[in-house]
């Protein structure tokens, strides 16, 4: 190794699948999150992060590339007949992602689990929609929670990722499940790159608490259904109005007793509890291992999730329970530790500010911004909002922006023709329940948010003269 390589800073990436902000250090006092926590103690955790996407492939695909969705053209997940049909690279063949950027530039890149798309359980235990030319070396962990799946409880028989699914887990450890042996290979690299003395780019995607929410039945008996209260519904949520915005609902979800839904959430905050265990192994090793002092941490969850709230449940709307996310950057010797940063973020933005954070040039068409300064001064204001979009299987889209208290949302269908608008205060009514667009003193308020959304909207990819041909290079 050269001896500036010595100096390099390193980089450990942990992603959570599925995360909503129900996690203590964001103020959900009975969720048990202690090692998360942690982790916004010693460095600045942002309180407005917000997804471009809530889908997993569509999400992961925009901040791994630096770009938005209408410039991947990534707007879906993948299908058993199109597998590669949502594949950024076919967009952008050419186009150099985060870990990529490190692997360039004298990096050992290095991926454990989840950091691309998955199909969770199904996919677990390969590499599935992962891109090739990111990592010099990958592990794909499998455990009992992919191995018995016939143990697990479903609403539809023979589903367990996109239906609620769920198991307490009696006779498995934490080491036995594909999170805990995930944690386990983390660490292996850890000390690999010790001994090594080499500078690293580690992402370690953990799989957790995505569907089926399976656990170790100690993480479950954190929650007891009796101490569980569900969310209660405005008159917006019982009509479901505009009918478009609670398009992800499932008639299946909405045959289930509270009993159901108590279990349901229980299980989804086991499996809460049971990752940030996990994450809690990997931020250990890494400090026992003398690797904090130039080590990069970052947390993060690829969108937010519904848990009956609005009368939905997991991903793909655009309120801002199913866009908001956790996220959290440590670095060494913060000055922030334990400091929140208010300002409006993007998950575009991780890109472009790790890149600056190692002193590394990053390409010049990403589309985030450098959130760098706000390490430095947390009450800086980079953005003026945040954006999220989501088209529906019929065509229908919908973009939502975040400027300062409120939150924007309009649909339209294919042909451009309105479906319905949302306003909300978020100050004032932090759960949504009072849409203020319906009310005519707000039609200025909606037609300003709604001019900063065109830009967004009016987004293209770059001209592919032959997507498929072309995406082999990579480079």
């Amino acid at each position: 190794m050269r001896a500036d390589e010595s100096k390099k800073l390193n980089v450990l990436l942990l992603i959570a699948d599925d995360l909503n902000c129900d996690v203590g250090c964001y103020g959900v006092s009975n969720i048990s999150t202690p090692n998360i926590d942690r982790l916004a103690k010693r460095g600045l955790r942002f309180e407005n992060a917000y997804c471009q996407y809530p889908w997993c492939c569509p999400s992961r695909s925009s901040f791994m590339t630096g770009r938005r969705p209408n410039v991947t053209q990534v707007l879906a997940n993948p299908t058993p007949d199109d597998p590669m049909g949502h594949y950024f690279r076919l967009t952008l063949p050419k186009t150099i992602t985060l870990p990529q950027l490190f692997k360039k530039n004298g990096y050992f890149s290095a991926r454990v689990g989840k950091i691309y798309h998955y199909g969770v359980p199904a996919d677990i235990g390969t590499s599935s929609l992962d891109d090739y030319w990111s990592w010099d070396q990958v592990v794909n962990p499998r455990g009992r929670d992919r191995e018995e799946q016939d143990k697990i409880f479903t609403l539809e028989p023979g589903q367990f990722g996109g239906t609620l699914s769920w198991l307490a887990d009696s006779e498995g450890e934490d080491n036995d499940h594909s999170d805990g042996i995930g944690a386990s290979e983390a660490i292996k690299f850890l000390e690999k790159f010790k001994k090594e003395n080499r500078p690293f780019f580690l992402g370690m995607g953990f799989y957790r608490p995505h569907t089926p929410y399976v656990s170790p039945k100690h993480y479950f008996d954190l929650y007891p259904t009796n101490s569980i209260k569900l969310p209660q519904l405005s008159d917006d949520d019982k009509s479901r109005n505009p009918a478009v915005a609670y398009a992800s609902f499932h008639e299946v979800q909405d045959r289930m007793t509270d009993e159901l839904r108590k279990e349901a959430i229980q299980g989804y905050h086991a499996s809460t509890s049971f990752m940030d265990a996990q994450v809690g192994r990997v931020v250990d090793a890494l400090d026992r291992l003398g690797l904090s002092d130039n080590t990069i941490i970052v947390f993060m969850s690829d969108h937010g999730y519904h848990l009956a709230d609005h009368g939905l449940w997991q991903k793909q709307s655009l309120f801002n329970r199913g866009t908001r996310v956790p996220f959290i950057i440590a670095t060494p010797h913060s000055s922030v530790a334990g400091k929140v940063a208010t300002g409006e973020i993007e998950l575009v933005d991780l890109y472009p500010t790790i890149a600056s954070l190692c002193g590394l040039k990053a390409p010049p068409y990403l589309d985030g911004t450098d959130l760098s300064p706000m390490l430095k001064d947390p009450t800086l204001r980079l953005k003026k909002a945040a954006f999220s979009q989501l088209t529906r299987a019929n065509g229908d889209e919908g973009y939502s922006v975040r400027s300062g208290k409120w939150r924007f949302t309009e649909w339209r269908n294919k042909k451009g023709l309105d479906l319905g608008k949302q306003l909300f205060d978020e100050e004032l009514d932090p759960d949504e329940r009072n849409n203020l667009a319906k009310e005519m003193g707000y039609k200025n308020k909606c037609d300003e948010l709604a001019s900063l959304i065109v830009p967004i909207r009016n987004q293209k990819p770059p001209l592919v003269s032959s997507k498929k041909s072309q995406v082999k290079s990579g480079e």
